[in-house]
């Protein structure tokens, strides 16, 4: 007798259909798993057979061949311990006639409970696409899978729930999903704006920022509210629509970054990676493809504190995805592709002692020392992030108690508003991602504003594709004034956000 049962095997973010085929045949006892399975999935037999007994099932006593179709593509997971053993009840010549059209996956532990895996909204969203309706799947992993919205989700809790439901012993209840947000989206979206005192200059450059999806880099003393600023981005940026969420879910799941408390990602995601990371915890990497916190903060923020303290080497690494908008590893022969579409938002001291150009402490460091800290910079790298500003402390005046400003529903309907012109003049692109043909088509300078660019690029001593980044930073700013063609005054305030030579001087 043989058994199939559909399910699926993760490479990087997407997943490909797998046909578990179970066989029975006279010979010694035994369970053999071939087909390119990994040590976790060889493993899988010590697990299944006491959960089989363990569930009130006998084991069989003939030989069984357990294969993983299609054979000549490596596999790896605990999630196939469900199908695997389902088919070999299946085997038991019972009477009952499995459901048609159903994909399976869980991983089971000794008692025969059935626990959450890794990945089980991608492998659900590839199953869906060989036509497969119908997913069991494990009760830790329904709120996740049922993001997607074509698909039936029906959890189980232990081995004895699952196979009843897939004979057709019990009627299967389908999920209907929870949709609550979870405790970290909740706190994140209380913070406002409108509690930062002062800085005013520098909500207005994270304004632009997001408007436009550009770069931002900010540089102050300690304690002047750097990190502050930037934990608050992602409330000013338009709500995730349904694909960002289902991409951001898919991500966070194959990561292993999603629990009880967080099964789906609603809200845009803030990345903060410490100084000591690697290049596999930054882009992504492993025998087994995952995704580093630049896919992490796709349609986010990725916050790079202490800037100047990450290795040289990996920052500039950063340059082509940022570009890409993708990251690609290459493993076996074969390319994972993670998407990366983040905002890359900086923060950084003038200098080693913190206190360049701060009115209130004196700057300890030599220039040796200030020129040395000044080269940590990539040069490309900097001419990657759009904007440039400084972040000074509260002025005495600001400090009555009263914050005060624009407050973060506010920015958020000016970025919406902004993000919104640009979507109709340029369709799915923002101005941070305009190429050089598209900045001629769409950013069109008049005679005296194309004066003043030049005279700017000259007096400055701009390099192309800086001068490309503040035509981008003018639009934005055209776009935020809901002004069709761009003035001088936009040009000017664009230019303030690229003086970065200046953030370093005494």
């Amino acid at each position: 007798m043989l058994t199939k049962i559909k399910t699926a095997s993760l490479w990087g973010i997407d997943a490909e259909p797998v046909t578990v085929e179970t066989d029975a045949h006279p010979g010694l006892p035994s369970l053999n798993i071939v087909g390119l399975a990994d040590m976790t999935i060889k493993e899988a037999r010590d697990r299944i057979r006491p959960a089989i007994m363990n569930s009130g099932f006998s084991f069989p006593g003939n030989r069984i061949t357990v294969n993983l179709s299609p054979a000549a593509r490596r596999k790896e997971g605990s999630h196939f311990d469900l199908p695997v053993a389902l088919g070999i009840l299946l085997l038991q010549g019972q009477d009952e006639s499995p459901a048609a059209g159903w994909g399976v996956m869980g991983e089971l532990s000794l008692d025969g409970q059935v626990l959450p895996v890794r990945g089980a909204l991608p492998m659900a969203i590839g199953m869906r696409k060989c036509g497969i309706k119908k997913i069991m799947v494990p009760e830790g992993n329904a709120e996740e899978v049922s993001i997607v919205e074509d698909i039936d989700v029906y959890p189980v809790s232990d081995l004895k729930n699952a196979f009843n439901m897939y004979t057709g012993r019990v009627a299967p209840v389908r999920y209907t999903g929870a949709g609550a947000r979870d405790e970290e989206d909740r706190e994140r979206a209380a913070e406002d704006y409108a509690d930062v005192i002062g800085q005013e200059n520098v909500k207005r450059a994270v304004t632009v920022a997001a408007a436009g999806a550009h770069g931002i880099l900010m540089i102050g003393s300690p304690g002047v509210g750097k990190t502050m600023i930037a934990g608050r981005m992602p409330g000013i940026m338009p709500d995730l629509d349904y694909e960002g969420a289902l991409t951001l879910t898919q991500i966070y799941s194959i990561a292993g970054k999603l629990n009880e408390k967080r099964q789906i990602i609603r809200e845009r995601p803030f990345v903060a990676p410490h100084t000591t990371i690697t290049k596999a915890g930054l882009l992504g990497g492993g025998a087994r493809p995952r995704p580093g916190a630049v896919s992490l903060a796709h349609e986010g923020i990725l916050f790079l504190d202490e800037f100047g303290e990450f290795d040289a080497k990996l920052l500039d690494m950063l340059r082509q995805p940022m570009e890409d908008r993708k990251i690609v590893i290459t493993r076996d022969g074969r390319n994972a592709v993670f998407p990366c579409s983040f905002m890359l938002v900086a923060a950084s001291n003038p200098c080693k002692c913190g206190y360049l150009g701060d009115p209130r402490h004196e700057c300890t460091c030599t220039q040796g020392q200030i020129d040395s800290y000044r080269n940590r910079f990539s040069g490309p790298l900097l001419d990657r992030i759009d904007i440039h500003v400084r972040v000074e402390a509260a002025s005495e005046g600001s400090l009555d108690g009263k914050a005060g400003g624009l407050s973060t529903p506010e920015m958020k309907k000016m970025v919406t508003e902004a993000r919104k012109i640009q979507y109709e003049r340029q369709g799915s692109c923002l101005n941070g991602e305009l190429t050089p043909a598209q900045l001629k088509r769409y950013c069109v300078l008049g005679s005296e504003e194309s004066r003043f660019m030049s005279e700017a690029y000259k007096s400055l001593g701009l390099s192309m594709r800086v001068f490309n980044k503040i035509i981008k930073i003018i639009r934005t700013i055209a776009d935020l004034a809901g002004e069709k063609y761009i003035k001088t005054c936009h040009i000017a305030e664009a230019l303030q956000y690229r003086g970065i030579d200046g953030i370093f001087n005494r």
